[in-house]
């Protein structure tokens, strides 16, 4: 089986398979993620210390679920922590130093993005993060970038890839405490859908692509018009990222070339 097809398999497991399939997924594909040839340096540079793992695409989470178990095993004891329902209003310095809330952005619907800078998936997704701001698609979006990173390094990149949307520094120790917050493991990137009202829509778990996020974007503007109740509004992201997800995985292998030995 070549490497291409073995990753399509991957990521259709992940989808049937879930949180499941998650660490399956994770096990097949991290030898095969290159960075970009513009970001050798800065990951050279930014790189140096032990970190979370950094996970690959994953199903979305709703809230009131437990999330995928930490990629450092726990005592059988250990109950998995369910994600809120509502975004916690935690606190972080900006790159200007000023503390910042969420709930400084309360009334607009809000895209949380937890990342790093050493982190591939989440470095792969600042693109498309950019170009949500630049379209103007996604009607009255605040995109906030908490980065589970020193200040150093996050200001050095967010310079150089020039980070327009607000990005809030935790740190290693409080982006971890951060992240346990709010219920998951600590794994990144993933990425935080709540509405104007600081309800949590969907929880993305790995990079995003541009296809689900126009899925949670449409639903998500069905909550904030009133057609769509909530539960609703998640039932149909869930199934619709699976099926985003196993079509992906159908494209993968189409164009995987085969083993010739």
């Amino acid at each position: 089986m070549s490497s291409g097809t073995r990753i399509a398999v991957a990521v259709l497991l992940v989808a049937v398979a879930g949180p499941a399939g998650f660490f399956t997924y994770r096990a097949l594909l991290s030898r095969h993620l290159l960075p970009e040839s513009k970001e050798r340096q800065l990951t050279a540079e930014l790189a140096g210390s032990s970190r979370p793992s950094a996970a690959v695409p994953a199903p979305a989470l709703a809230p009131g679920s437990a999330a995928p178990a930490p990629a450092v095993s726990q005592a059988p004891e250990t109950p998995e922590k369910a994600i809120p329902e509502q975004l916690p209003d935690i606190a972080f310095p900006d790159r200007q130093g000023s503390p910042r809330k969420l709930s400084d952005w309360r009334g607009r619907p809000l895209l949380v993005n937890f990342w790093a800078t050493w982190c591939e998936p989440c470095r792969r997704e600042i693109p498309l993060l950019e170009s949500l701001l630049r379209s103007g698609g996604a009607d009255r979006l605040q995109i906030v970038g908490i980065a589970v990173d020193d200040r150093d390094p996050v200001l050095k990149y967010a310079s150089a890839m020039k980070i327009d949307y607000p990005v809030l520094i935790g740190g290693t120790d409080g982006g971890l405490k951060a992240i346990d917050t709010f219920g998951m493991a600590e794994v990144l990137p993933f990425s935080v859908f709540a509405d104007g009202k600081g309800r949590i829509l969907t929880v993305k778990v790995g990079e995003l692509h541009l296809d689900e996020v126009h899925l949670i974007l449409a639903r998500l503007q069905d909550v904030e018009s009133g057609r769509l109740t909530l539960p609703a509004a998640r039932e149909q992201i869930t199934a619709g990222l699976k099926t985003l997800a196993v079509q992906r995985a159908k494209d993968s292998a189409s164009a995987a070339p085969t083993d010739k030995s």
